[in-house]
């Protein structure tokens, strides 16, 4: 299912199949949560802008429409007309970001819907169950997400259950895969490694985790409160104790820079809302920084995006005109900008996975990494 094909010091360049198609890895996975990306983009925008890997999300599509509708209608990909791999999110991630709404117990957590109150139980059969009517090419393992930073104690509490929750994904998922009328019977499960900011933490859950011999490993709690320098620093800690030969999947990062880093550190696989998010609000990457669309100075700025950039928005429309629909508050200026920023994306991927090719990511990465970062 995965193989390493190329090194560089501990970047890696792979190829990961899965039954919706073949992936080139390092990958960006283009999130939408919804079954479509925030920004009216469709699986025919995804196609042309070089998407590998949609993401969507349990937790959301399991309050709407309902997994059990997705499932009549064919499986998310068809429901969303979308033939490549997909990956969902366990939500996991939810347990953290509706603390407010939860409550966590040993068979799975008690939520109060976040958009009418009605009350939820997801535990890490119910999780898989979800997944599985959806059809994913991967699902994800149901954990907790820790707030960053949290006190050890409750880190080494949740880490022990999250490894007995994911005893529990595997034996579901394996169950459901057997079934004759599974809608993707080659789904696989990734686990999620956890632990905090405490790398002897993070070190003992991974190799714990590892021992169940999974598809796949990803990250998780990142990017959640604590420092970038604290978060390579996990990274940097986890990553020698993770299996060589499996993708790894850092969850919910980052920035162009955050990527680049990682990858110098051994990550395959990559998702985060930034890059549709900042779109949505004008802040549009660049190949030499990021920009404010807003500004007063693009007013009359007859460029493009990006003068190195050839996606679709760029080889047709102006900064200026960019600019005055955001102010005209047009639908039209989220949808354009999201498209460049994705692009962007996509194409950073592809650019660090020819330097890899090339053996010139280290020359790569010194040239980009703080670069892309930048506010011009």
């Amino acid at each position: 299912m995965f193989t390493v094909t190329k090194t560089e010091g501990h970047a890696r360049r792979g190829v990961f199949t899965c039954p919706h198609g073949t992936v080139q890895t390092p990958v960006f996975m283009n999130v939408g949560t919804l079954g479509a990306i925030k920004g009216a983009l469709s699986a025919a925008d995804l196609e042309k802008i070089g998407t590998q890997v949609e993401l969507s999300n349990t937790y959301h599509l399991h309050l709407r429409p309902g997994d059990q509708v997705v499932r009549k209608m064919g499986g998310l990909h068809k429901f969303m007309t979308w033939s490549g791999p997909i990956l969902t999110d366990s939500g996991g991630f939810q347990v953290f970001s509706l603390a407010s709404l939860r409550r966590i117990k040993e068979e799975g957590v008690h939520f109060a819907s976040h958009i009418d109150g009605r009350k939820i139980f997801m535990g890490p059969e119910e999780s898989m169950r979800i997944q599985s009517n959806l059809g994913s090419d991967i699902a994800m393992a149901f954990d907790e997400c820790i707030e960053n930073p949290a006190p050890y104690d409750y880190v080494k509490a949740s880490c022990d259950r999250t490894a007995r929750w994911l005893r529990r994904c595997k034996a579901e998922l394996d169950r459901l895969n057997a079934l004759p009328d599974t809608v993707n019977p080659g789904q696989v499960l990734f686990g999620i490694n956890q632990g905090g900011t405490y790398p002897d933490l993070r070190i003992r859950h991974m190799e714990e985790i590892a021992q169940l011999d999974l598809p796949g490993y990803a990250i998780g709690g990142l990017a959640v409160g604590e420092s970038t320098e604290t978060m390579y620093e996990i990274i940097d800690a986890v990553e020698p104790h993770m299996p060589q030969d499996k993708p790894r999947y850092l969850m919910g990062v980052g920035t162009p820079s955050n990527i680049i880093e990682a990858v110098a550190r051994g990550v395959d696989f990559f998702d985060c809302v930034m890059p549709a998010r900042n779109a949505r609000h004008g802040r549009l990457f660049t190949w030499s920084g990021a920009i404010n669309l807003k500004n007063a100075k693009y007013e009359l700025d007859t460029q493009p995006i990006d003068p190195q950039c050839d996606c679709p928005v760029c080889r047709r429309y102006s900064r200026a005109y960019l600019r005055h629909l955001f102010k005209a508050e047009e639908m039209l200026a989220m949808r354009l900008s999201v498209m460049h920023n994705l692009y962007f994306y996509n194409t950073l991927m592809a650019r660090i996975r020819e330097a890899i090719d090339g053996g010139v990511f280290q020359q790569f990465r010194s040239t980009y990494s703080e670069v892309l970062d930048r506010k011009i």
